[in-house]
């Protein structure tokens, strides 16, 4: 009798338990369907208002008074441009960091108190990243109102995700990986170089697409450390015809970028210009797309020749 009440409980247990997964699932797939729904109608609003502002005079033109007459140009030029000096900083340094604390720091009070305030960092609102920016860049460094101060502001919001995605890479791959490259005799850079680094490349650059995202679209850090609003000009080119043939004249100019236009656009009143934000978001939108089927397109180029 004991054992046959012992059956029914667990049977009773166990269809339990596969009712709170099924409906657990439903949850969760309502919860995807809330989510896509509500990016669905964010880039359907966009569409409807700036979708026929979007043509080659918008891409071409400087920002103008007169709402028909404007354009992104020198916008989406310094958002390039920014992301650029951002992933020059950022992907490195925090690959190198993320490396240095999973494989090689000593596991002690010390690195535990540097992994607290990394993950810490990860939440620290932006403005407090443009002050830090404003302080030290800007005026202790004399970088001046430049797209250097401004990459490297966006490099140092994002660089605490860059470390804690790649030292959480890391982590997943089996430790006898690790001791079977001791075994035959490899070095711990040996290791790190040829087959962790490549076996946690997935991850990575999962976390070096959500830094970047995160980058593009921000503007309070920009705003605080001085990016103009209006800019009629570009940038010098990086590439020029003389010897040396790169020029870094760039890094030092004054800028813009497409958050802050949009910014700039949407506190005017009248709706042509609430067409031009709506416009200027989708550019920003189609950008930050781009950037993640590139690092999506390297990473499965890299796992194709990865073998385990």
């Amino acid at each position: 009798m004991r054992s046959e009440h012992f059956l029914e409980n667990q049977k009773q247990t166990a269809s339990r338990r596969k009712a709170i997964d099924l409906w657990f699932g439903r949850l969760g797939f309502v919860l995807m369907l809330g989510t896509l729904g509500v990016l669905a109608v964010l880039l359907l609003n966009l569409a409807v208002n700036g979708l026929s502002r979007i043509d080659w005079h918008f891409l071409t033109s400087f920002p103008s008074r007169k709402a028909a007459e404007a354009g992104v140009l020198s916008a989406w030029v310094g958002t390039t441009l920014l992301m650029l000096v951002t992933a020059s900083l950022a992907i490195p340094l925090g690959v190198a960091a993320g490396v240095y604390l999973e494989e090689y720091a000593p596991k002690n009070r010390w690195t535990d108190f540097i992994e607290i305030n990394i993950a810490n960092l990860a939440g620290v609102p932006s403005i407090l990243y443009g002050l830090m920016a404003l302080g030290l860049f800007v005026y202790k460094f004399k970088f001046g109102q430049s797209i250097l101060a401004g990459g490297m502001a966006l490099g140092c919001l994002v660089l605490p995700i860059v470390i804690v995605a790649t030292r959480e890479s890391l982590r997943t791959i089996p430790s006898s990986i690790r001791e079977a490259a001791f075994a035959l005799g490899a070095t711990r850079w040996q290791a790190v170089w040829h087959h962790l680094l490549r076996y946690s490349t997935g991850g990575i650059a999962t976390g070096v697409i959500l830094a970047m995202s995160r980058a593009i679209g921000e503007s309070s850090p920009l705003i605080t450390i001085g990016a103009l609003t209006f800019i009629a000009f570009l940038p010098p080119a990086p590439l020029i015809a003389q010897p040396p043939f790169v020029s870094f004249e760039w890094l030092f100019s004054p800028f813009t970028a497409l958050p802050i236009q949009m910014f700039n656009w949407v506190s005017r009143p009248g709706e042509e210009f609430q067409a031009n934000a709506a416009a200027a978001g989708l550019i920003l939108m189609v950008i930050t797309l781009g950037m993640n089927g590139v690092a999506i397109l390297l990473r499965r180029h890299v796992q194709r020749n990865i073998k385990w």
